[in-house]
């Protein structure tokens, strides 16, 4: 595993509970809003944390910690995925995945093997845009819907989750998706924010009457749609 970061204590990553989140270097899409840019191209000079450094804060902090979140970059990316998790189950730890849902049968045998417990899939645009954002030279929804029917079975704990740019979502955008997602489980709509980070940094964020009428728009298809994260 490539850890390129590590935030020992959050209560925020993982909902209702306090964990320790890891950040997975290298990522498959190309978002321009994306601010982990050191995360999704790593430079040559990268830090990376050896799993001696991991799994002592993990064994250090166990008591008083609920789980693990395990985001990146893509960490599905990552074929010692399943080994790695399987150690902090060990631990007796809680653990939670962000993907971007593009390798649906590393998250099915995720699943059936009861190696994860709450899952954060973003879904990055309405279907026909959804490259504008992921930026990918070559692109197929298939595994984004085979991803989103997984989750969609109800084996895990899961949340679909878009950051919302002024210049890339509309009303309409909000109509498609909630039609794509209808029965889905949780949703949230978050605000872009600037930072240095940032990949490609002209965006800005809407109104927060704006993405309080995109969650008027989603409810009938999502009762349980609501905005994160917004000051």
């Amino acid at each position: 595993m490539l850890i390129l970061g590590m935030q020992k204590t959050t209560l925020l990553d993982y909902p209702g509970k306090v964990a320790t989140t890891l950040f997975t270097g290298g990522c498959n899409f190309r978002c321009p809003y994306c601010h982990n840019r050191d995360l999704v191209m790593p430079p040559a000079d990268v830090f990376a944390y050896s799993m001696d450094e991991i799994f002592e804060h993990l064994n250090k902090k166990k008591k008083i910690l609920d789980g693990v979140c395990i985001t990146g970059g893509e960490p599905t990316l990552h074929k010692d995925l399943p080994d790695f998790i399987s150690k902090i189950k060990d631990l007796g730890l809680l653990v939670k995945l962000d993907s971007n849902g593009t390798n649906p049968k590393m998250l099915r045998t995720l699943i059936d093997s009861g190696l994860i417990d709450y899952v954060a899939m973003d879904i990055k645009h309405s279907k026909d845009k959804y490259n504008t954002i992921a930026c990918m030279k070559t692109f197929d929804i298939q595994p984004i819907q085979e991803s989103i029917d997984i989750l969609m079975e109800g084996k895990i704990d899961y949340e679909f989750r878009t950051t919302i740019m002024k210049e890339c979502h509309d009303s309409d955008d909000m109509e498609s998706i909630g039609q794509w997602l209808k029965g889905a489980k949780a949703y949230y709509l978050q605000s872009y924010k600037e930072s240095e980070q940032v990949i490609n940094p002209i965006f800005s964020p809407h109104s927060l009457e704006t993405l309080e009428s995109f969650v008027d728009i989603l409810k009938p298809y999502i009762p349980n749609t609501s905005l994160r994260g917004i000051d």
